[in-house]
């Protein structure tokens, strides 16, 4: 991951699980009884309250209820939870414009008109919030999102209009409803003055809704500026809307809808990824635990297209399955989670095609520069891991990945399983995040090490092969930073040789804890070679941008469970088989730069959005003030 990806993954930490919409109503009229209580000034308490649950709390309840069914109705995706929470706090904005409009009331002369001037602006205000929530949301076209944006402000209008003296005060060239208004039916349905608060009846004009329909319109014209300037750079270089990345990600995230995979979708690029199987089976032909390794990288986050790839591949497996992480970085993001099938059928056709041998190398360690790598080999193929720790290194590119493996088999092996151990890294911070791109001194160090040790495997002992495997899935959960296949161990022996490979269900490891559990265990069991990865989950990763193995779980908790798998595999331990096949995958991923494009594009949107809205906020209060003079001058 970039500075830049990191960047827009932190951006999850602003988004938080909308409410039950029964919360947020309940709320809302909490609210509304409160401000009733300080806005009017009746002889009883609750008549205070009462009127303020029904002029502030009314439109919010018939906006939460109405905006769902009506959007849905014109082709929206608003759910009943979404509307709720946007009613609300749409409510907050009103009442937070009239407490500072009555303030500034109480100290100058400007007397209860201003106060429902603010109001005004207010209800404006909650026009343009909404529309620019739905349309980011639902996505539908600019008069159409004014239907359900303009519910809550028309309702409040609609209120305004019966409860004030404004159907008696309609003239054209006399009263325009004199004899309408001897009927019972517009006495008691359309003209309610006598029954409404002072605050109310005794201010309300009927060119006050003339004002509020212009000044919403001047909001809503300077929400829809707003989205063209930040939608045209998106269109340019992505070919697709900046509003279908809010809505898609604004629903990951707070309620886990799958709207952001169609977005991915929009922007994916097909490629073909390796899948390699390495089968370990008893001598019965059952299996007895299985590694897969599919160069995709397992993101973008939480459950999100591959984010939990080594979960859905583990349940496939009939043995223990160990899912490293591959050499590949956000660009092999899958886009969807049902290209994970695409993976799944792969891995079984590369599992069905595997030929066993009974005999292994013992395992061998190069080094060259930064990287290390521990290679052991099964018949003609060869298990490759690569580490920087404990220096600090975080995705190791496609490219990089794929030119080392062929380096290996340039020396004599035929496949080559190529792990990243993603094992140290020190988070999210910086310029330089470790990432091992073509052309760097790293991936230089990675080609030679891989190559050293294919050519060492070529000399090393050989023999039969025993292997024992535990687990534990942990008590552990994705916010410590633990995904559910938990912590992993396989034992090998071969030579009299034992090799030790630990796999932990996480996204990288904070600098220093590969150590200690390598260290611990060369001290406490008889082993000779250890490796420590991790699978780069991203289920753990829906909230926090970074959260390693070891950041918020006790470090000697994680040691002392790593010592005790790696006993109980040693008791384990069995002749077993083993064999290697690859097949290839035609998956849909997010594509070449496409990652840093829209990383890039999303932290501008969050750089300039702010200045931008400052602008137009600007710009349509001044016209608003114009209006306002315009008005009252007449």
């Amino acid at each position: 991951m970039t500075a830049t990806q990191s960047d827009l993954a932190s951006l999850s930490r602003y988004i938080f699980s909308a409410p039950r919409w029964y919360a947020s109503v309940t709320f809302a009229l909490l609210i509304a009884a409160v401000t009733g209580v300080g806005a009017f000034d009746s002889n009883y308490v609750l008549q205070d309250a009462w009127e303020g649950v029904f002029f502030i709390g009314v439109p919010t309840v018939v906006a939460s209820v109405l905006t769902t069914p009506v959007d849905r109705r014109l082709g929206g995706q608003l759910t009943y939870n979404r509307a709720s929470l946007l009613a609300l706090t749409c409510e907050v904005v009103v009442v937070a414009v009239l407490s500072v409009a009555g303030m500034i009331s109480a100290l100058t002369p400007l007397g209860q008109q201003f106060v429902f001037d603010a109001l005004i602006v207010g209800l404006s205000s909650v026009f343009a919030l909404r529309l620019l929530v739905v349309m980011a949301v639902s996505r539908t076209s600019f008069l159409v999102s004014t239907i359900p944006a303009g519910i809550q402000t028309g309702t409040a209008a609609v209120l305004f209009f019966v409860y004030s003296e404004t159907i008696r005060l309609l003239e054209i060239g006399g009263p325009l409803v004199q004899n309408a208004l001897s009927r019972p039916l517009i006495q008691d349905v359309l003209s309610r003055p006598d029954q409404a608060p002072p605050e109310i009846s005794s201010v309300v004009r009927p060119r006050d809704f003339l004002v509020l329909a212009v000044v919403s319109g001047l909001y809503a014209l300077g929400v829809y500026g707003f989205l063209v300037v930040l939608d045209r750079p998106w269109r340019r270089s992505l070919g697709v809307s900046v509003l279908d990345f809010l809505r898609g990600f604004i629903g990951h995230v707070a309620e886990g809808t799958r709207e952001l995979e169609d977005f991915f979708e929009q922007i994916g690029e097909q490629a073909l990824v390796p899948v390699t199987d390495l089968s370990f089976r008893r001598p019965d032909g059952t299996e007895k635990a299985r590694f897969v390794l599919p160069m995709i990288h397992p993101g973008p986050m939480g459950e999100i297209g591959g984010g939990n790839l080594p979960h859905r591949v583990a349940t496939e497996a009939e043995g223990l399955a160990f899912v490293p992480h591959a050499t590949a970085g956000h660009d092999f993001n899958l886009v969807t989670e049902r290209e994970v099938d695409t993976i799944l059928d792969t891995a079984a056709a590369a599992h069905d095609r595997i030929e066993y041998t009974d005999t292994a190398t013992a395992s061998v360690r190069t080094r060259s520069g930064d990287a290390k790598m521990l290679g052991q080999a099964f018949g003609d193929d060869a298990l490759l891991v690569a580490t920087y720790s404990p220096k600090c290194a975080d995705d190791v590119e496609y490219a990089v990945g794929l030119s080392a493996a062929a380096e290996a088999r340039s020396n004599g092996l035929d496949d080559v399983m190529l792990v990243d151990a993603h094992n140290c890294n020190d988070g999210l911070e910086g310029e330089d995040l470790g990432h091992v791109y073509p052309g760097s001194e790293r991936s230089f160090d990675m080609l030679q090490a891989a190559g050293e040790a294919a050519t060492r495997l070529d000399d090393a002992a050989s023999g039969t092969l025993e292997l024992g495997v535990a687990w534990d899935a942990t008590e552990w959960e994705p916010l410590d930073g633990i995904g559910p296949l938990g912590v992993r161990v396989a034992v090998l022996d071969v030579a009299d040789q034992r090799t030790v490979y630990v796999l932990v269900d996480g996204n990288n490891m904070e600098p220093g804890l590969r150590e200690r559990i390598v260290d611990a265990l060369r001290a406490s069991v008889d082993v000779d070679a250890v490796e420590v990865m991790t699978t780069d989950t991203h289920v753990v990763n829906q909230v926090e941008a970074s959260n390693q193995v070891g950041e918020a779980i006790d470090q000697d908790d994680l040691v002392a469970l790593v010592e005790r798998l790696v006993d109980e595999a040693e008791a384990d331990l069995e002749p077993v088989e083993a064999g290697m096949e690859s097949e290839r995958a035609e998956v849909t991923v997010f594509g070449n730069d496409r990652t840093e494009t829209l990383a890039s594009h999303a932290n501008a949107v969050m750089a300039m959005g702010g200045a931008l809205a400052g602008a137009v906020i600007l710009a349509v209060t001044a016209i608003s003030v114009l209006v306002f003079l315009l008005a009252h001058s007449g």
